[in-house]
Protein backbone atom coordinates (compact mmCIF):
# COMPACT_ATOMS: atom_id res chain seq x y z
CA UNK A 1 0.00 0.00 0.00
CA UNK A 2 1.30 3.33 -0.84
CA UNK A 3 2.58 5.67 2.03
CA UNK A 4 1.53 9.56 2.27
CA UNK A 5 3.48 12.66 3.40
CA UNK A 6 2.42 12.67 7.11
CA UNK A 7 3.67 8.79 7.05
CA UNK A 8 7.06 9.62 5.77
CA UNK A 9 6.71 12.54 8.05
CA UNK A 10 6.10 10.05 11.12
CA UNK A 11 9.23 8.06 10.03
CA UNK A 12 11.10 11.13 10.02
CA UNK A 13 9.90 12.21 13.48
CA UNK A 14 11.07 8.08 14.87
CA UNK A 15 14.32 8.55 12.95
CA UNK A 16 15.04 11.99 14.44
CA UNK A 17 14.29 10.34 17.88
CA UNK A 18 16.39 7.38 17.22
CA UNK A 19 19.55 9.61 16.63
CA UNK A 20 18.82 12.09 19.50
CA UNK A 21 18.51 9.70 21.92
CA UNK A 22 21.81 7.76 20.20
CA UNK A 23 20.54 4.80 18.52
CA UNK A 24 21.40 5.54 15.34
CA UNK A 25 24.98 6.87 14.42
CA UNK A 26 24.73 10.54 12.32
CA UNK A 27 26.01 8.41 8.96
CA UNK A 28 22.94 6.21 9.63
CA UNK A 29 20.44 8.63 10.30
CA UNK A 30 21.29 10.57 6.79
CA UNK A 31 21.35 7.50 5.03
CA UNK A 32 17.72 6.29 6.25
CA UNK A 33 16.64 9.81 5.97
CA UNK A 34 17.62 9.82 1.93
CA UNK A 35 15.58 6.06 1.71
CA UNK A 36 12.78 7.50 3.90
CA UNK A 37 12.29 10.42 0.81
CA UNK A 38 12.31 7.57 -1.96
CA UNK A 39 10.20 5.26 -0.23
CA UNK A 40 6.72 4.86 -1.97
CA UNK A 41 5.24 2.14 0.70
CA UNK A 42 4.19 1.05 4.19
CA UNK A 43 6.69 -1.74 4.10
CA UNK A 44 9.78 0.75 2.66
CA UNK A 45 8.84 3.04 5.68
CA UNK A 46 9.02 -0.48 7.93
CA UNK A 47 12.20 -1.55 6.91
CA UNK A 48 13.28 2.02 8.25
CA UNK A 49 12.43 1.94 11.63
CA UNK A 50 12.00 -2.16 12.00
CA UNK A 51 15.47 -2.14 14.04
CA UNK A 52 14.73 0.46 15.97
CA UNK A 53 13.78 0.18 19.80
CA UNK A 54 9.34 0.92 19.90
CA UNK A 55 8.96 0.99 16.42
CA UNK A 56 5.75 2.76 14.94
CA UNK A 57 3.82 0.42 12.90
CA UNK A 58 3.33 1.85 9.03
CA UNK A 59 -0.33 0.51 8.58
CA UNK A 60 -3.23 2.41 7.40
CA UNK A 61 -4.80 4.01 10.50
CA UNK A 62 -7.26 1.34 11.66
CA UNK A 63 -10.84 3.27 12.08
CA UNK A 64 -12.95 2.11 14.89
CA UNK A 65 -16.21 0.70 13.62
CA UNK A 66 -19.50 2.06 14.68
CA UNK A 67 -20.95 -1.56 14.85
CA UNK A 68 -21.54 -3.08 18.13
CA UNK A 69 -20.46 -6.68 17.88
CA UNK A 70 -22.93 -8.98 17.88
CA UNK A 71 -21.17 -11.50 20.34
CA UNK A 72 -20.89 -8.71 22.92
CA UNK A 73 -24.48 -8.13 23.21
CA UNK A 74 -25.31 -12.22 23.11
CA UNK A 75 -23.13 -11.96 26.23
CA UNK A 76 -24.72 -9.53 27.89
CA UNK A 77 -28.44 -10.87 27.41
CA UNK A 78 -26.80 -14.29 28.46
CA UNK A 79 -25.59 -13.09 31.52
CA UNK A 80 -28.51 -10.83 32.03
CA UNK A 81 -30.51 -14.36 31.91
CA UNK A 82 -28.29 -16.31 34.14
CA UNK A 83 -29.27 -13.99 36.53
CA UNK A 84 -32.42 -15.53 36.36
CA UNK A 85 -32.30 -19.12 34.89
CA UNK A 86 -28.71 -20.26 35.86
CA UNK A 87 -27.88 -21.69 32.81
CA UNK A 88 -27.35 -19.52 30.34
CA UNK A 89 -24.07 -17.76 32.77
CA UNK A 90 -22.22 -20.14 30.97
CA UNK A 91 -22.59 -18.80 27.04
CA UNK A 92 -22.40 -15.49 28.96
CA UNK A 93 -18.63 -16.17 30.16
CA UNK A 94 -17.89 -17.87 26.76
CA UNK A 95 -19.06 -15.11 24.50
CA UNK A 96 -17.60 -12.26 26.36
CA UNK A 97 -14.25 -13.58 25.32
CA UNK A 98 -15.23 -14.62 21.87
CA UNK A 99 -16.46 -10.97 21.11
CA UNK A 100 -13.26 -8.71 23.35
CA UNK A 101 -10.65 -10.85 21.38
CA UNK A 102 -12.88 -9.85 18.00
CA UNK A 103 -13.39 -5.83 19.35
CA UNK A 104 -9.50 -5.85 19.22
CA UNK A 105 -9.06 -7.26 16.11
CA UNK A 106 -11.72 -4.95 14.32
CA UNK A 107 -12.20 -2.55 16.32
CA UNK A 108 -15.62 -2.56 16.53
CA UNK A 109 -17.59 -1.37 19.25
CA UNK A 110 -18.98 -3.08 22.27
CA UNK A 111 -16.26 -3.99 24.63
CA UNK A 112 -18.67 -2.86 27.74
CA UNK A 113 -21.11 -5.44 26.75
CA UNK A 114 -19.05 -7.50 26.74
CA UNK A 115 -17.16 -6.94 30.20
CA UNK A 116 -20.90 -6.70 31.81
CA UNK A 117 -21.86 -10.39 30.26
CA UNK A 118 -18.34 -11.96 31.60
CA UNK A 119 -18.77 -10.74 34.68
CA UNK A 120 -22.52 -11.48 35.00
CA UNK A 121 -21.52 -14.89 33.73
CA UNK A 122 -18.66 -15.67 35.96
CA UNK A 123 -20.52 -14.08 39.31
CA UNK A 124 -23.99 -16.49 38.69
CA UNK A 125 -21.17 -19.67 38.02
CA UNK A 126 -19.53 -18.82 41.14
CA UNK A 127 -23.03 -18.88 42.85
CA UNK A 128 -24.07 -22.03 41.04
CA UNK A 129 -20.89 -23.76 41.90
CA UNK A 130 -21.13 -22.70 45.71
CA UNK A 131 -25.07 -24.13 45.96
CA UNK A 132 -24.27 -27.29 44.34
CA UNK A 133 -21.29 -27.61 46.47
CA UNK A 134 -23.85 -27.26 49.40
CA UNK A 135 -26.33 -29.33 48.05
CA UNK A 136 -23.60 -32.21 47.47
CA UNK A 137 -22.34 -31.65 51.01
CA UNK A 138 -26.16 -31.57 52.14
CA UNK A 139 -27.29 -34.85 50.65
CA UNK A 140 -23.92 -36.37 51.97
CA UNK A 141 -24.98 -35.38 55.63
CA UNK A 142 -28.21 -37.10 55.37
CA UNK A 143 -27.26 -40.11 53.86
CA UNK A 144 -24.89 -40.75 56.33
CA UNK A 145 -27.33 -39.80 59.45
CA UNK A 146 -28.29 -42.83 60.75
CA UNK A 147 -31.64 -42.01 62.23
Amino acid sequence: MLAGDADRDRVAEVLKDAFAEGRLTQGEYEERIERLYRARTYRELDVLVSDVPRPMPFRPPVTGSSRTNAYAVASLVCGIAGTFLGLPAVPAVVLGHISRRQIRRTGEQGDGLAVAGLVLGYLVSAVMLVFLTLFVVLLVVVAQDPG
